[in-house]
């Protein structure tokens, strides 16, 4: 008796997440799993004709600031869309619990918004689990969080042993809840108060589960190389795997210096350090706008976090004064008279939660991190939608197979995937995902390589990718023909023991 599936995409292009050749093959899913890649003999109760086009594991973020989105809005469209079917949550030191800590972190990103509560990551993973968001979510326990939750109000020191006891407490329970890793954000309130021992000691109760750490270094600028070097140190010392958040050099001053941090990451990994880094595929970032100004950023003859200009920092938004957005704070240096660091100041005393895009990298620079075999893909966007966020938030991954696979010629299509899908599930530990390949999970996206493209631009942000046909999630088709069905089947994915093997493994 011939098979009988729930869905066959017949004909497609397939690049299955490994980095090997694409092949063409029909591709036949049951339930929540691929059943089979090749030529299935048997029909289905729905069929794709996905001649002419590229079918992909979906694609993972692994630089995501959507804890509280995934409950607030959990279509997520605007990484669903994108083919994204996997974030990995709770970076730079902003996690998702202890939920006091977490919210009042996540209210930069959530203006005005009543933020729903939960209790501890195992809280916070079975809310998910109970009201599912259309994508899967991992969770990295954030530092600061819970930095701030174990020290309270004074937390500008280094902790007390009780109080680094009650970190390494809420860490344990991220990690037994299924947390993937632990991550800091070395320059943001309160991670930045934090001593590099402090950090190898809490990254150190991760590595019997070999869990990653994850880090927003201390710096990205003038002192880029230095900070490799300190999350390198915390790894080796630690015994756990790193992961680079955002590799780039921030100022003009520091363009090219991604060469030298580059190559102390290959030295790190000839003497097996498992390292890795995520990028964005944009010049510019995002941030919180008291990041920059607590860092001198904008302070004339200081080297700050990138020696930025007025003109360089853009507001994307704000929580009641959105005639703000889309001004740069030189604008705002001119209309008062002041400086730039002084206009910030005072953007920020009315703007407490402001955020803003930041132009400060060197396309010579991001082409180099993106050609680099440790580099992967993470949007890093904010997801303020009612502003006007980075356009990463919703075409990363768009970009990079359009604008720089494609168009510039950085590294084949299959790599290209292979750096969003099996090298990230490979690293974070997500079990039977990031490959199309039989027995596992049904993420799959479904894509034209020759017109696939980002399309939001910084003035005007809110808009889905161009290209993307087909996604599911679990095995649900969760967009068709480029538009979301409304599905919500994705999962909270707890961090797999023991941990799949690294890339340098």
């Amino acid at each position: 008796m011939a098979a009988r599936y729930d869905v066959i995409i017949r004909g497609a292009r397939v690049i299955d997440g490994s980095g090997a050749p694409a092949f063409e093959a029909d591709v036949a899913t049951k339930g929540d799993r691929v059943e089979a890649v090749g030529a299935p003999e048997g029909d289905a109760d729905f069929e794709i004709d996905a001649q002419g086009l590229a079918l992909a594991p979906g694609f993972i973020d692994v630089h995501t600031h959507d804890d509280f989105a995934a409950v607030l809005h959990p279509d997520m469209g605007f990484k669903l869309e994108g083919g994204v079917t996997t974030c990995v949550v709770g970076n730079c030191g902003m996690g998702a619990a202890p939920h006091r800590e977490a919210s009042l972190l996540a209210r930069a990103f959530h203006p005005n918004q009543t933020l729903p509560e939960w209790d501890g990551y195992a809280g916070y993973l079975d809310r998910l689990n109970l009201h599912p968001a259309s994508v899967n979510i991992a969770a990295l326990v954030g530092h600061g969080t819970i930095r701030l939750a174990g020290m309270g109000g004074n937390a500008k020191r280094e902790p007390s042993s009780a109080e680094l006891q009650s970190m390494k407490d809420l860490l344990g329970e991220g990690l037994h809840a299924g947390a993937v890793g632990l991550s800091t954000g070395l320059i943001y309130e309160p991670g930045r108060y934090a001593q590099t021992d402090e950090i190898v000691e809490l990254a150190a109760e991760m590595r019997d589960a070999r869990a990653v750490y994850a880090t927003h270094m201390r710096d990205e600028g003038a002192h880029l190389v230095d900070s490799v070097a300190e999350a390198i140190e915390i790894g080796e010392r630690a015994g756990v795997p790193v992961q680079i958040s955002h590799h780039k050099a921030s100022g003009r001053a520091n363009w090219g210096k991604v060469a030298d941090s580059l190559a102390l990451i290959e030295k790190a990994r000839d003497r097996g350090v498992d390292v890795s880094a995520d990028q964005y595929p944009y010049t510019a970032g995002s941030t919180i706008l008291s990041a920059i100004l607590r860092n001198d950023g904008l302070r004339a003859g200081e080297g700050g976090i990138g020696s930025l200009s007025g003109d360089d920092v853009v507001i994307a938004s704000t929580a009641s004064h959105p005639e703000w957005e889309g001004r740069s704070i030189a604008d705002f240096a001119e209309e008062w008279g002041l400086e730039a660091q002084e206009a910030g100041d005072r953007v920020l005393a009315q703007e407490p939660l402001a955020s803003v895009v930041i132009h400060s990298m060197s396309e010579d620079d991001v082409l180099r991190v993106m050609a680099h075999e440790t580099t992967m893909i993470g949007s890093d966007g904010i997801p303020t939608l009612e502003g006007r966020p980075h356009p990463r938030l919703y075409g990363s991954f768009a970009r990079v197979l359009g604008h720089y696979a494609r168009d510039a010629g950085v590294f084949p299509l299959e790599q290209a995937v292979h750096r969003m899908t099996g090298m990230s599930a490979t690293k974070f530990g997500l079990a039977d995902r990031g490959f199309v390949r039989e027995g596992h999970f049904a993420d799959l996206v479904v894509f034209d390589p020759n017109t696939i493209a980002d399309v939001g631009t910084y003035e005007d942000p809110h808009h889905a990718p161009r290209g993307i046909h087909q996604v599911f999630v679990n095995g649900a088709h969760a967009v068709g023909d480029g538009v979301h069905t409304g599905a919500r089947s994705g999962r909270p994915l707890r961090r797999s023991t023991p941990r799949a093997p690294s890339p340098i493994d």
